[in-house]
Formats: structure tokens, C-alpha cells, sequence
């Protein structure tokens, strides 16, 4: 081989070893609630099918306390917060994620008088938000700080935003360029709010206005995490809440469009794709729905899709892969809906009680009950179950991934579950 044929070849090698590596560290963080995308998608292919306690577990680390919000990460750390169950102290951990070691166990805020929280909930549910060198963490009314990820010290915090959750906070932050976005729909204040993320300061605040009929607060309650999507070449913030389900300019909070879709307690992330997006009720009114976001102002009557009501979840967001639409109920049920259409394509009861999300890599749906069973789907038109894992203490966070490796929240441990390393 001649010189300029073996320095087009190493040059060839190198290159490809650098794409393989930035593609390896393109999917290694997952920054906020349900990943890089918000939607609950990993690009990775090779993530263990089959798993336990045991089995294919890298590290196992204990969790103090009680907290259900999902870990987030960034690099080589792993976050997430909790709380006693009295709710007396509020704490941010980072965990080292190759070795499963604390880095951080921070007490952010103490609270003299906690406000109710009922069982199914924590103090500690609101997952953060990570990006290079902060991490934004909130526990709804309690308070919201933003720490330094190197040094854990505290940048800033707010405690001046009221709200009362009556069974606990539940919406987790998400950063729009220079934003920390906040929703609080609680039983006596519904409103979504935007911080400068660098000082803490409010830029702007806009108030539900939502025509409730009632002066049950229970009604007006809602705990669900917004998601920025474009429309045209315009961002949309898509912020679902009891009674109607809004978008908003995430720069300056002007309501676009709403849908008057009734319903409560409404958990579940937006979805966006095929040119819609796919919103749930959880108690209530339309139950899932699908809206086209090219509307002005009320849209109701006019840009509504499709409903469906029968098998649609409360808790758990669900995950799109392709034209399917895929869920797990608090009933037990997973269901598949073609999602240009609505029509179901399959629901089977596997058992279980699905609170967190589910998670879609590559060509497989992994779902995550609160008893700890573990089924593995195939992301198809059939029902096909490929997996039915167990891990003991259960879970109400949702999975994480990062390289080739889940990062499992459970009630009492966080688990980094991953196949061996091939020589």
C-alpha cells in the first residue's frame, strides 16, 4: 500500500472511531423527565432484555429516604432528590455513575410546616433538570434551587411561589434557552411560570384562567411537566392542566390555543408527532386525546383529532414509536393505539400498577409497575411479550438510560442494569 492509500485509511479509521465515540456520548446524558427528547426514547440497541436483583446489575446503591422523581444525568453524575417522609428536609444526590458511589447528598431546604402529602405521593417527586455545570431541582411550593454539579453549592433559590398541591407536588422543570419553566396547578392557585435559570428571577408569569365551575379545589388540580415542541418554525409550550390543556409562547407566556378537554389530576407528559399532539385527562373528560397545535385560541370543536377513552392510563405518560401509540394503565393494561387514527390495535392485562413511565429503545417498550414487575413488549402492531422482569422494591420513578445501560430508580435503591462489556 502506498503512503497516500495508508493515510486515507487511517484517516478513515480515525474518523470512524470518533463518530462511534460521539455517537456513543451523544446518548450518554439524559438530562431532564423522560430524556434528551422528553418522550421516553433511547437510541441505544443493546440494552439487557432480561434482568433482576441480580442479574445483569452493575452497582445497586441505596437511596435514603422517600422520593419519587426520576434520575437525570449528565456525564459521569447521576441526580435526583428526596425526602423524609415527613417532608421536614428536602435533599439533592448525585451518584457517580460508573461506580454507583454518592458524590453529593445535599440538604437543599428545611420545611418547618410540610404541606399533606398523601401516601402515593413523596415530597420528592418533581424529577430536575440537568445541563453542563447546574442542576435545577424543585419541590413544588417548598422551593426551587439551582446548584453548582461540581461543588453542590447552592446558586440560587425561590420558596416565594405559592400553591397548595393538598396531596403533593408532582410537575417536574424544564429549561427553554434561557428559562426554568415551573407549572403549579394546585387547589388553590393554578399557573405556569418562567424563571431566568442564571438568577432565579421571574420573567414572566401567566395565570391558568381556566373556567372551573366549582369551588372544589380537588377539581382544579393537576401535576403534569409540559413540553416545548415547533410549530412552523415557532416554539409551542404544550402544558396540560385540569379542566383545559393550554400552549403558550415559552418566551413570554401569551396563550396560543387551548382545548377544553375537562378532567383532573392530569400526570401525563405531552406527546408531539404526526403533526399532533397526544395529551391525557387522567380523571375525567377526554381521557387521551389528539390535537393539531396549528390553531388559534379555542380549539376545541375545531382541531381535536381523535379521542379515546377506554384503557387510557392516569399515571404513566405513554411513548411513541412510529404510528403507534403505546400505554400501561393503573389497571393493569397495556394498550397499543395506531396514533394517526386512534383506533386500538391490542390491550392486554399483564397486572401491575403503572405509575411511571414507560421506556422505548430500538424496536422494544420496557414498562415499570409500582409491585416491580418489569414486562418487555415488542414495539409492534401484535401484542408480543418478550420479558417479564422483577425487581423487588417496585417503582414509581421512570427509567433513565445512558450508553448501553438502564438506570433504574426504585423505591429504595438506584440500580445501573447493563449486559457484560464484550472483549
Amino acid at each position: 500500500m502506498n503512503t497516500r492509500r495508508l493515510t486515507s485509511a487511517l484517516v478513515c479509521v480515525l474518523f470512524g472511531v470518533l463518530l462511534s465515540t460521539w455517537s456513543l456520548r451523544a446518548d450518554e446524558n439524559w438530562p431532564e423527565y423522560r430524556g434528551p427528547t422528553g418522550d421516553g426514547h433511547s437510541s441505544s440497541k443493546n440494552l439487557p432484555v432480561e434482568f433482576s436483583d441480580e442479574q445483569h446489575v452493575v452497582w445497586k446503591t441505596p437511596i435514603h429516604g422517600k422520593g419519587w422523581s426520576s434520575p437525570v444525568i449528565w456525564g459521569r453524575q447521576i441526580w435526583m432528590t428526596t425526602a423524609p417522609e415527613d417532608g421536614k428536609q428536602l435533599f439533592a444526590v448525585a451518584v457517580d455513575r460508573d461506580t454507583g458511589k454518592i458524590l453529593h447528598d445535599l440538604k437543599v431546604f428545611d420545611i418547618e410546616k410540610p404541606q399533606f402529602c398523601i401516601p402515593k405521593n413523596s415530597y420528592a417527586s418533581p424529577t430536575p433538570v440537568l445541563e453542563a455545570g447546574r442542576v435545577y431541582v424543585h419541590f413544588g411550593a417548598h422551593g426551587t434551587a439551582c446548584l453548582d454539579t461540581a461543588t453542590g453549592k447552592v446558586l440560587w433559590t425561590r420558596q416565594d411561589l405559592p400553591c397548595n398541591h393538598h396531596r403533593g407536588p408532582a410537575s417536574s422543570p424544564i429549561l427553554f434557552e434561557n428559562l426554568l419553566i415551573l407549572t403549579f396547578d394546585g387547589f388553590d392557585l393554578q399557573y405556569v411560570v418562567a424563571l431566568d435559570k442564571n438568577t432565579g428571577k421571574t420573567v414572566w408569569k401567566r395565570d391558568r384562567e381556566i373556567a372551573y365551575d366549582t369551588d372544589n379545589g380537588d377539581i382544579k388540580k393537576a401535576y403534569a411537566t409540559p413540553l416545548v415542541i415547533q410549530v412552523a418554525g415557532k416554539p409551542q409550550l404544550i402544558d396540560p392542566s385540569a379542566g383545559a390543556s393550554m400552549a403558550y409562547d415559552p418566551r413570554t407566556g401569551e396563550e396560543l390555543w387551548r382545548v377544553r378537554c375537562g378532567g383532573m389530576n392530569v400526570s401525563c407528559r405531552p406527546i408531539y408527532g404526526h403533526g399532533l399532539v397526544y395529551m391525557s385527562t387522567a380523571d375525567g373528560g377526554f381521557r387521551l386525546f389528539a390535537v393539531k397545535p396549528d390553531g388559534q385560541g379555542d380549539v376545541t370543536t375545531t382541531h381535536v383529532a381523535w379521542k379515546l377513552t377506554k384503557g387510557a392510563p392516569r399515571y404513566a405518560s405513554q411513548v411513541l414509536v412510529g404510528d403507534l401509540l403505546f400505554m400501561g394503565n393503573d389497571q393493569g393494561v397495556l394498550s397499543c393505539v395506531d396514533a394517526r387514527t386512534g383506533d386500538v390495535m391490542w390491550q392486554e392485562r399483564v397486572g401491575g400498577t403503572f405509575t411511571a413511565s414507560p421506556l422505548a429503545a430500538g424496536d422494544r417498550i420496557y414498562f415499570f409497575s409500582e409491585e416491580g414487575d418489569v414486562p418487555v413488549i415488542a414495539a409492534t402492531r401484535e401484542f408480543k411479550l418478550l420479558a417479564k422482569n422483577k425487581i423487588s422494591a417496585g417503582f414509581m420513578a421512570s427509567a433513565a438510560v445512558t450508553g448501553d445501560a438502564l438506570i433504574l430508580r426504585s423505591k429504595t435503591h438506584l440500580y445501573r442494569v447493563e449486559l457484560p462489556k464484550k472483549p
